[in-house]
């Protein structure tokens, strides 16, 4: 049994106490130390509950307290400046009643005098008696008393004039021997403050006419209230306005486009009238065109919040036109302000730039997400249809495009149409750096629509779905030539009124109009340079395209290299500066094919726009020499020291590339970039060719023998001389038309007289030199 007692739970003849039992009592102790502990923080966290409770409460009832105090706060402050009114009324009181019992006890004395004097007959006074002066002022005073009782205001003012010219005593400068003024005086004051209360009543009526309100004020500066009268005289006006503005404001929504036109007028033309009126009645005094100045400010900011209340929604065209329109009126309105002294010109841009600004990013959000979709659309990037020129019929007669050529200059159009001269001016530069930031997404999205040189059915499944491919040679052309005609002519053209906007100028004898352009001062951004940003979004498209196609030509779909190394390595060939027939190599046979068939088709499909194809060529054969330049494992061939070199290598090496050079030169595309590149191979397969141990200079003919070869088989090949040759070439090099291209033809078919018109026709005509249009040319 266990016991509560120490020393039965350890009997003092024990020496060891079993482990069960120390384990059971400390267990016992510890577990009621956990409860007790346990039993504590559930104390205390009803404790903390209730504690936060009491402090929310206790909070609220401070934050009521705190409400109560300023509304007490308030309430005293009026009950101070009651009593203080109340106080100033008493002691006018006093003072009058004590001014006026002193004037009764002396009128009574010299009224007794004047009595006696009276009385004597020797007495003669050629002074007007002050009894009847007296007399005079009272009739005068009850005189006012019924015009203002029968609210006569303009009698009661010419009066009141009358009487300060004839009184001396009501002069502000008039003889005063008391220091306090006089019981007559003021008896006028305080009709005159009367006869204000009444004025203030009449230019106080919200349906007063605008010469009564006139009368009202001109008697309020008659009385030397001038500050008053202004008060009144923009608060009339003010209101209004106001009243114009809430009568207007329900149709806003049928005129969603001109809406802004119509409040601009209304806040302008009042704010004309004011200070039109303002100079009539109070003389353009200083104090007073400072005032009119920020109650003119005030309506502006006034007049913009409306404006941005009542806005269309902002992504829609509706909106940037509004806009527009809204910075066309309020700065023409403005600007016929500043002969008045007002000018509110930079306010209002200030003001209505963060509009103008949410309004585009929209819109051009909104053009940017419906280019995106362009890429995942079938129906936007058809086969090459002819469409006419869709914005001016100045433009070119024959006008090539896709349909998201089409879709992609309507954005564009949506855009620049709703533009008004003004908004140009000061938001053209914004509008332009959008439109060329547009450009380019539209050439990511034809990027996506072309093969990417390094596709792989393995991975097709992690590219992003598209409903069409350009896999054609014209499909592919017809996306190219859509770019350059936007990005040339149409883009160009639509934006014209933003660098040259059309102004009239009037002739002063004649009274006639005429347009002319003038390109805007405030445009930061100058032609070229937004030409040259429509130029780099070209290039990245042009770029991908003769990389992709290049690419497709030199791997085939098993991984082979057609540009192999090993061909220049053929130990049974001979000397070819012996060979009767010397010919370039297989595979720049095909490319030459390859070139062939893609001029053929450029002519078709990019009819008139002989710029583009040379542009085309000239960077496909750029593309060529750069990528046996670029590629090491094509040198690693060479450089290998199992590889046995001969001079028919070195030979078929060189003459490949001048076939090359040849091919652009005949062409009409000839590229510095090209030469260059073709000399520096030429120049590394000597070194490394002579490394190896082979004399160059009793191995190579002079470069004029190279030259004469190149174009001779240029000649050959395009009028089919070299028919025996052809038949014997490798299947993988020629037959190439099947994987790129809708054609069946062979290189033998492209050599009859046909493809060779062809080729010329497209390739050796006169024409512009690519090189402006081309970053790799210099």
């Amino acid at each position: 049994m266990e016991s509560s007692d120490e020393e039965d739970d350890f009997p003092s003849h024990e020496w060891i106490t079993p482990q069960s039992r120390i384990n059971s009592i400390y267990q016992s102790q510890t577990e009621k130390g956990i409860r007790k502990l346990c039993s504590e923080l559930l104390d205390l966290k009803d404790a903390v509950e209730n504690l936060r409770g009491n402090m929310h409460l206790k909070y609220l009832a401070f934050l009521r307290i705190s409400e109560e105090v300023i509304e007490m706060e308030h309430e005293l402050v009026e009950l101070q400046k009651h009593i203080s009114a109340q106080g100033i009324l008493v002691q006018d009181l006093m003072s009058g009643v004590c001014r006026e019992l002193d004037m009764w006890t002396q009128a009574s004395n010299e009224a007794q005098e004047s009595e006696l004097d009276v009385q004597d007959p020797a007495f003669e006074d050629p002074a007007p008696a002050p009894a009847l002066l007296d007399e005079r002022k009272a009739e005068f005073l009850e005189t006012m008393d019924v015009l203002l009782a029968e609210h006569k205001v303009e009698e009661a003012l010419l009066a009141l004039e009358a009487e300060e010219k004839s009184s001396p005593e009501l002069k502000e400068n008039g003889d005063n021997s008391s220091s306090e003024p006089s019981l007559f005086k003021v008896a006028i004051l305080k009709r005159k403050a009367m006869l204000v209360d009444q004025l203030v009543g009449i230019a106080e009526q919200p349906s007063i006419s605008i010469p009564e309100l006139k009368k009202a004020l001109s008697g309020l500066l008659k009385l030397g209230k001038g500050t008053t009268a202004y008060q009144l005289f923009l608060k009339a006006f003010g209101s209004r306005l106001q009243k114009n503005i809430d009568n207007f404001l329900p149709s806003c929504s049928l005129y969603s486009e001109t809406y802004s036109s119509t409040l601009s007028q209304l806040v302008f033309s009042t704010i004309s009238l004011v200070a039109k009126e303002s100079g009539l009645l109070f003389r353009d005094m200083p104090m007073y065109t400072s005032r009119l100045e920020q109650w003119a400010e005030w309506e502006v900011e006034s007049f913009v919040h409306l404006v941005k209340e009542n806005a269309p929604v902002s992504e829609t065209t509706v909106a940037l036109r509004a806009a527009s329109i809204c910075i066309q009126a309020s700065l023409t309105h403005s600007s016929m302000l500043e002969s008045q002294g007002l000018k509110f010109s930079k306010l209002l841009i200030v003001l209505l730039h963060p509009y103008m600004e949410e309004v585009l990013e929209m819109n051009f959000r909104r053009a940017r997400k419906m280019v995106l979709d362009l890429a995942v659309d079938e129906d936007t990037v058809p086969l090459t249809h002819q469409y006419g020129p869709p914005l001016s019929p100045s433009a070119s007669s024959t006008v090539m495009l896709t349909g998201s050529g089409v879709k992609f200059m309507s954005f564009v159009t949506e855009i620049v149409e709703p533009l008004t001269p003004l908004a140009i001016s000061h938001f053209g530069g914004a509008i332009l750096q959008r439109l060329s930031q547009l450009f380019d997404k539209y050439i990511d999205t034809l990027i996506k629509v072309l093969p990417s040189p390094s596709e792989d059915d393995s991975l097709s499944e992690l590219k992003e779905p598209m409903h069409f491919r350009a896999e054609t040679d014209a499909q592919q052309l017809a996306l190219l030539g859509t770019a350059f005609t936007v990005a040339d002519e149409l883009l160009p053209l639509a934006v014209s009124k933003i660098f040259y906007p059309q102004t009239e100028i009037k002739d002063p004898e004649s009274g006639s109009t005429e347009n002319s352009q003038t390109p805007f001062a405030n445009n930061p951004v100058e032609y070229k340079d937004w030409r040259r940003q429509l130029q780099h979004s070209l290039d990245k498209l042009r770029d991908h395209f003769c990389r992709q196609y290049i690419l497709s030509f030199i791997y085939s779909r098993e991984g082979k290299t057609r540009l192999d190394a090993r061909t220049y390595l053929d130990s049974k060939a001979g000397d070819i500066y012996w060979d009767s027939d010397p010919l370039p190599s297989l595979p720049f046979q095909a490319l030459f094919a390859r070139f062939q068939q893609l001029a053929s088709v450029a002519g078709d499909v990019l009819l008139g726009k002989e710029k583009i194809q040379k542009i085309l060529l000239a960077r496909l054969t750029e593309t060529v020499v750069m990528w046996l330049s670029d590629e090491q494992d094509f040198w690693d061939v060479f450089e290998d020291e199992s590889a046995d070199l001969q001079p028919f290598g070195l030979q078929q090496l060189i003459l490949d590339m001048h076939f090359i050079v040849e091919i652009a030169v005949c062409g009409g595309y000839p590229s510095r970039h090209v030469h260059q590149i073709a000399s520096a191979i030429i120049a590394r397969a000597i070194r490394t060719f002579s490394g190896r141990g082979i004399d160059p200079q009793s191995a190579l003919p002079e470069d004029e023998w190279f030259v004469s070869t190149a174009k001779a088989a240029i000649n050959k090949l395009l009028l089919g001389t070299s028919g025996s040759e052809s038949s014997e070439m490798d299947e993988d090099h020629i037959i190439v038309h099947h994987e790129v291209s809708d054609s069946e033809d062979t290189v033998s078919s492209l050599s009859s007289e046909q493809s060779a018109e062809t080729f010329v026709s497209a390739t050796m005509g006169e024409a512009e030199s690519p090189v402006s249009l081309s970053d790799s040319e210099s």
